[in-house]
C-alpha cells in the first residue's frame, strides 16, 4: 500500500472541518491528512488539528496558492484534494486512490454533474457556469471530461511534481483539466454524490467575478497550448472584416471604375495584413509549443525516474 495524503485546503470552514477530517481519517486510516489554512479566522485550525490533522499555513489567499504549496511540499504515492466545506462523501476515497495505486490514473475525477449536484446545489448560476465551463473546455481541447471544476480529485506524483500552478485562486481546477487534458495524462472518472453545504457555511466562490476569471484562465490556456487554433481563428476575423471593409469598395470599382474611398480600401488591407501578421504567429509559436512538449516529455521520463527511486529506498 503507497503512502496517501490527503490534501484540505481551508479558509474559515470551522463549522465543516472537524467533520471532514475525521470522515476522511476513517475511510483511509493509514493517510496522513493535511489541512493547509489560508488566513482562517474562526480557528479552523485548531478544529482541524484536535480532529488530528496535520496544519500548515499559507498566507497569500487563494485556493491556486495554497495548493502550489502543498503540491512543492508533500512527497505522497498517492494525493486525494477534497474541499473542506463537506460537500464531498468520504465513501469514494478509497476508490479513488486504487485507481492512482494500482491502475496507474494519473488524476480521478469526482464527478458531481453526473450524479445530484444539479439538484443539490441551490445556485442556478453555478450550474450554468459549470455546464458552460464544461462545454468551452471540452470543446476547445477535444476532451470528454464531465465535471471540470470539482474539487475532489486523486494525483498521482508524476502530475502532482510535474504540473506548473499559475493561477491564483478558484481557476485551479479548471487549469489542472486542461493540463490533464493537453498533456495527454491518464485520466478516470467516478460519479460522486454531492450534498450542499450545511446550514451556516458559507461558500467563498463568487459566482460572477470567479466565474470571469475561469473563463479568461481558459482563453490564456487556450492561447498557450493551442496558439496555431488560437491566432487562427484571430485571422480569419480579420481577414473577414478586411474583406468587409474591401468588398464594397471593389463592386463600386466594378460599376464606376473609379475607387472613390481609399481610406476604406487603406483600412482592408491593413487588417488583412493583421491577418496574415496573426497567422505567421500562430505558425511560430506553434513550432515553440511542439519543442516545448518534447522537453516536457523528457522531464516527465526525468520526474518517473526520480519517483522510482525515492520508492527504492523507502
Amino acid at each position: 500500500m503507497g503512502k496517501i495524503a490527503v490534501l484540505i485546503p481551508c479558509y474559515n470552514e470551522s463549522k465543516t472541518i472537524e467533520k471532514v477530517v475525521k470522515d476522511y481519517k476513517a475511510a483511509l486510516p493509514e493517510a496522513d491528512i493535511y489541512v493547509y489554512d489560508n488566513n482562517s479566522s474562526d480557528g479552523t485550525d485548531e478544529i482541524a488539528r484536535a480532529a488530528g490533522a496535520i496544519v500548515r499555513y499559507e498566507r497569500r489567499q487563494g485556493k491556486g496558492n495554497v495548493i502550489r504549496s502543498m503540491f512543492r511540499d508533500i512527497d505522497a504515492d498517492c494525493y486525494l484534494m477534497i474541499d473542506g466545506d463537506d460537500t464531498y462523501p468520504a465513501e469514494n476515497a478509497r476508490e479513488m486512490c486504487d485507481l492512482v495505486l494500482n491502475k496507474n490514473s494519473d488524476m480521478v475525477i469526482g464527478d458531481r454533474l453526473s450524479s445530484t449536484y444539479f439538484q443539490e446545489n441551490k445556485r442556478p448560476f453555478h450550474n450554468f457556469g459549470n455546464t458552460l465551463v464544461r462545454a468551452t473546455v471540452n470543446g476547445l481541447f477535444k476532451g470528454n471530461i464531465t465535471d471540470i471544476m470539482t474539487g475532489y480529485r486523486a494525483f498521482s506524483p508524476l502530475f502532482v511534481k510535474s504540473f506548473p500552478v499559475l493561477s491564483k485562486g478558484f481557476e485551479i481546477e479548471t487549469e489542472m483539466s486542461i493540463f490533464a487534458l493537453d498533456k495527454n495524462m491518464q485520466l478516470d472518472t467516478i460519479p460522486v454524490q454531492y450534498r450542499d453545504r450545511p446550514d451556516g457555511s458559507v461558500s467563498k466562490l463568487n459566482t460572477y467575478s470567479d466565474g470571469f476569471k475561469v473563463l479568461v484562465t481558459i482563453a490564456k490556456l487556450f492561447k498557450d497550448y493551442k496558439p496555431f487554433s488560437f491566432f487562427g481563428i484571430c485571422s480569419l476575423m480579420a481577414f473577414a472584416l478586411g474583406l468587409g471593409f474591401f468588398i464594397p469598395v471593389f463592386v463600386e470599382y466594378l460599376s464606376t471604375g473609379l475607387v472613390e474611398r481609399f481610406p476604406t480600401l487603406f483600412a482592408s488591407l491593413a487588417v488583412m495584413i493583421v491577418g496574415i501578421l496573426l497567422l505567421v504567429c500562430g505558425l511560430i509559436l506553434d513550432t515553440v509549443v511542439k519543442s516545448n512538449r518534447k522537453d516536457f516529455e523528457a522531464r516527465l521520463n526525468m520526474i518517473q525516474m526520480m519517483i522510482n527511486e525515492k520508492k527504492e529506498k523507502d
